[in-house]
């Protein structure tokens, strides 16, 4: 990885995260523009043209409540003007009855044609969903004192209206300073590969525990690492098997969401700290849990790999209520691709080139 390949990852992360804005927005023409003309998407629902589906979905969208989709992990994979990437998404939707937290992956192709990335394909994968009784209807404009913006679809948008304020008052700022183009030590680009590195290892960290596949999960860890979690203290290398085993004794599925990750690097060893939402389901489908917390890491390089030497779990909260995981009709009923453990999980193929797309 070099620092042309880290403009590429950032290219691409733009991309996925503006699809999420053309949803959430209902703005058929950003999210068309998120795939190349000739682009297509498998969501069950809809198997065709990229296109033909951004008119589906917003349409949608206009017509209902504000949506949320938190698009995250982009774990990106590189192959000159091509790359495919796993993303984990927790998408927030409200009716007057009923408010959902969808969680689950897109796995999409991406092409580079004529300098731009943009998406070929995409495919959604549902791995859980959780239900809660009640309407998530917005309020509506309170006091001024106590006023937040709130979201809408299109113009109507307040987000919309403060990017572009924003980007309008970086430019006169550049204007007025001069700006002009810098260059960088070896140190600094080192520690932004670095950091590109740090952050595929904790995504692969997310894939290894939810799929139980131990042999990814210890490619995390190096040999003599140690990690404290609650439900394993000690060796990482043997936290990544037991784990594994427990999750498939224990849970029915799981589903690990991380953000907001610092990475501080300095040399050959690097802190981090990430924050994770957990969705899990006990194995006779009766509870759903949802944990929210951090994982403390302290990274090392060695022989030009990085790994993890220590990681620790905080936790933060936790909430346990009955399972509506079940809940398969409505909006879910076509949603028929669902996650799964090992190697039938359908990540697995679509890496290997032979599926999904």
């Amino acid at each position: 990885m070099n620092i042309e390949g880290i403009a590429d990852i950032q290219a691409i992360s733009n991309v996925l995260a503006c699809h999420s804005r053309g949803v959430d927005r209902a703005d058929e023409g950003l999210l068309a523009g998120c795939y190349h003309d000739d682009g297509t998407v498998d969501y069950r629902f809809f198997a065709g043209p990229a296109a033909q589906l951004a008119g589906i979905l917003t349409g949608a969208q206009k017509a209902g409540p504000v949506t949320l989709h938190r698009t995250a992990q982009m774990w990106i994979e590189l192959d000159g003007d091509r790359a495919a990437s796993e993303s984990y998404i927790m998408a927030y939707a409200s009716s007057a009855e009923t408010q959902h937290l969808i969680c689950g992956r897109y796995l999409d192709r991406h092409e580079r044609r004529g300098g731009e990335w943009r998406m070929s394909h995409r495919t959604y994968v549902l791995d859980t969903n959780l239900n809660w009784p009640g309407g998530g209807m917005l309020p509506e404009l309170g006091s001024l004192d106590n006023h937040v913006p709130l979201g809408g679809h299109g113009a109507a948008d307040t987000g919309i209206a403060l990017l572009a304020q924003a980007r309008a008052k970086n430019t006169g700022q550049n204007r007025q300073k001069g700006y002009q183009p810098m260059t960088h030590s070896q140190q600094t680009l080192d520690a932004v590969v670095s950091r590109q590195q740090i952050a595929d290892l904790t995504m692969a960290y997310c894939r290894g525990v939810d799929r139980a596949d131990a042999a990814l999960l210890g490619q995390v860890f190096h040999a003599d690492s140690t990690v404290i979690s609650g439900a394993f203290n000690g060796n990482g290398q043997e936290f990544a098997v037991a784990i594994c085993a427990l999750v498939e004794e224990t849970y029915a599925q799981t589903f690990h969401s991380i953000a907001n990750q610092w990475i501080e690097v300095s040399g050959d060893g690097a802190v981090g700290e990430t924050y994770v939402i957990a969705v899990s389901t006990s194995m006779d489908g009766a509870t759903d849990t949802l944990t929210g917390g951090r994982y403390i890491d302290r990274f090392e390089r060695r022989d030009g790999r990085w790994a993890i030497a220590e990681r620790s779990f905080v936790l933060d909260w936790t909430r346990t209520e009955p399972s509506t995981r079940d809940m398969t009709g409505g909006m879910y009923a076509p949603l028929d691709l669902h996650g799964a453990r090992g190697q039938s999980d359908p990540v697995y193929a679509f890496m290997r080139g032979d599926g999904a797309g």
